[in-house]
């Protein structure tokens, strides 16, 4: 029985939220910046690091760009402010906790 509780709440692990206020509590701050040769780059803050691979490969293939995740963020290449919301809330993160810059 102990293998099927949640090690930080100590609930069943099909009753536990602690993913959910994980990922509620932080909150996801995306911005551009200008780089080499006047290119801009997105960057997105605040992702979980477990799974910022993921996203990252999910949104180059959405919005046909390059990127990485790198440092803790992820950088994609081009200004894509105006299409990431959307797609971050179609992934599953709440839209009252992405800001954009």
């Amino acid at each position: 029985m102990n293998g099927n509780l949640c090690p930080k709440c100590g609930l069943p692990l099909d009753i536990c939220t602690c993913e959910v206020r994980e990922r509620e509590e932080n909150r996801i701050k995306i911005y551009t910046t200008i780089r080499k040769f006047r290119k801009p780059v997105t960057i997105i803050e605040g992702v979980d690091k477990n799974s910022g691979k993921e996203i990252t490969k999910s949104l180059k293939k959405k919005l046909a760009c390059g990127g990485s995740y790198k440092d803790g963020h992820i950088e994609l290449q081009g200004d894509h402010k105006a299409q990431i919301k959307n797609i971050l809330v179609k992934l599953g993160f709440d839209g009252d906790q992405i800001e954009i810059n």
